[in-house]
């Protein structure tokens, strides 16, 4: 039986358990396009994460862009709604300028999107979802949780512009709490409410830590609101026995216009930045016309290119000489029968030093020998 293990490479052996764990869930393969209409991506440029877009002009004369993101295409192509809920997956490539250079890069992501009516359950199963994505990458894994509307409950309190609102935002995610009072200050924003905002951005923890203390923040309506749901997720997980690395962060923030509820990111031991990012963007479904909530998420495949990847000190294990009067059926033979033995073979006429290998070999009339 061939070790396909072995074969596949890291990021290979994941996107195969990632498929097969959201199958499990009911969830099902969607195949898109590898471009649409850039007139579409133009109108709902404030929810992509890039603002450059690869474009070009189509046999037709219609501008078509190379896919920047794939939620966007799902929504645009989803039947979900409110009484009957659409699962879906995805393993696609999305090209984007990278943040180090400024570069297009194609990148690769897998993940998925619950479409329909987002209550306690579809949360719960796509937070499960989540860490059980990062469990299949590393058994060392922390999904960060926050949510938008709590911080929005906060910054409401403040009665600032949005403007103003959007600073303060910034600096929770930065966990600057001299930045906040700053703010505040300047905006004759109350004592008693800057120093909630200043606890907010500093809480991380386990969620039965943090959730009484975030719970002491709340203000309004909208603040109890999110808590609420954030205290029976964690109820629900905590009966699936499944809330262990899973915390509180409420410096995870994102666009108040894009995101209205949970949002999360996920990170494995020995990657210093996250593999996973996700959330509940309504706003979105309901810009496109669409009768439903949605939740979704995505593992970020090219983080994990060389995760977990020893470097090879071989190319192969056996470098098969053969000069150029051996004749075909010699060589296949000879290359079979090294197979046999397990090893891997590559045949070359000479050792041009390119290739490296744990034996080097010689075909001759008398068989195959080892000279090196």
């Amino acid at each position: 039986m061939t070790d396909w293990d072995g074969l596949l490479k890291k990021e290979e052996q994941t996107v195969f358990r990632l498929r097969a764990l959201f199958e499990q869930y009911g969830y099902r393969k969607f195949k898109m396009s590898k471009f649409e209409e850039y007139d579409f991506y133009a109108e709902n440029r404030s929810f992509l994460t890039t603002k450059n877009i690869i474009t070009f002009q189509g046999l037709q004369g219609h501008l078509l862009a190379l896919k920047p993101d794939v939620t966007l295409s799902i929504v645009k192509h989803t039947k979900g709604n409110y009484d009957c809920p659409e699962r879906v997956y995805y393993n696609e490539n999305v090209y984007r300028a990278r943040k180090d250079d400024g570069e297009y890069k194609e990148i690769m992501q897998v993940g998925l999107e619950y479409i329909g009516e987002v209550d306690d359950y579809a949360v719960s199963e796509v937070v499960l979802l989540a860490k059980k994505s990062l469990d299949s990458i590393s058994s060392r894994s922390v999904l960060n949780i926050s949510h938008m509307g709590f911080v929005q409950g906060l910054l409401e309190e403040t009665a600032l512009p949005p403007s103003q609102q959007e600073k303060i935002l910034v600096c929770i995610g930065e966990k600057n709490a001299h930045g906040i009072a700053q703010i505040c200050k300047e905006n004759g924003v109350s004592e008693e409410l800057t120093r909630r905002l200043q606890t907010l951005a500093s809480l991380h923890g386990s969620l039965a830590e943090i959730l009484p203390k975030a719970k002491a923040l709340c203000g309004n309506e909208k603040a109890e609101q999110a808590i609420g749901e954030l205290e029976r997720l964690y109820a629900n997980l905590k009966a699936c026995v499944y809330d262990h690395g899973i915390h509180l962060d409420f410096s995870i923030v994102n666009d108040m216009d894009y995101y209205n509820g949970i949002i999360f990111q996920g990170f494995v031991d020995g990657i210093p930045t996250g593999v996973l990012s996700g959330g509940r963007y309504d706003n979105l479904v309901h810009k496109c016309g669409k009768n439903a909530d949605a939740l979704g998420f995505a593992v970020y495949m090219d983080m994990l290119e060389r995760y977990g990847e020893e470097e090879k000190s071989y190319d192969v294990d056996a470098l098969l000489l053969c000069d150029e009067n051996t004749d075909t059926i010699g060589k296949l033979r000879a290359v079979q029968m090294l197979q046999s033995m397990g090893l891997s073979v590559a045949v070359q006429k000479q050792d041009d030093g390119r290739l490296k290998y744990k034996q080097l070999c010689r075909l001759s009339e008398s068989g195959v020998e080892v000279i090196g």
